[in-house]
């Protein structure tokens, strides 16, 4: 069974995450959504709050999965039994971030790391920036998935 885990923090889970995630399932017989958790952070929602929205995006999908997970990800990879480490980039500057992560992880385990662009209408989307546009009262609505 091809698993790959899509992980991140995901607050909030943004329509640039939810782009990734439908673009990589016909890879996969099974992606599970790994939702990082980061005690010396402050989120916008909750560890149960972030999984439960996100696993009800995705509850008619029986290839996804949605799990919470505080240590790294190449243990929670081992855990999950996946082979791949999917991830969304942005810009040249995550790009780089993401291969250098991607080379610890492949020395750490031999797991692969799966690059899919963002979508260009959907680059400059980041979690941070709409925390910013809520902090600030800004409707956030449309940067989100419809239903989160």
């Amino acid at each position: 069974m091809r698993t790959g885990i899509f992980v991140g923090s995901f607050d909030p889970f943004t329509i640039g995450h939810d782009s990734i995630v439908r673009r990589a399932l016909p890879l996969f017989d099974k992606i599970v959504i790994g939702v990082g958790i980061n005690e010396r952070k402050t989120h916008m929602l909750n560890e149960d709050e972030r999984v439960e929205r996100i696993a009800q995006l995705y509850a008619s999908e029986p290839k996804i999965e949605v799990k919470g997970y505080n240590d790294l990800t190449v243990d929670f990879a081992k855990r999950e039994q996946a082979h791949f480490i999917i991830k969304g980039v942005r810009s040249m500057k995550d790009f780089e971030y993401e291969r250098e992560q991607a080379d610890i992880n492949k020395l750490l385990n031999g797991i692969e790391t799966i690059l899919l662009c963002a979508e260009p209408q959907l680059a400059s989307i980041s979690s941070s920036v709409v925390r910013e546009l809520k902090h600030f009262g800004r409707d956030i609505s449309k940067f989100l998935p419809e239903g989160y």
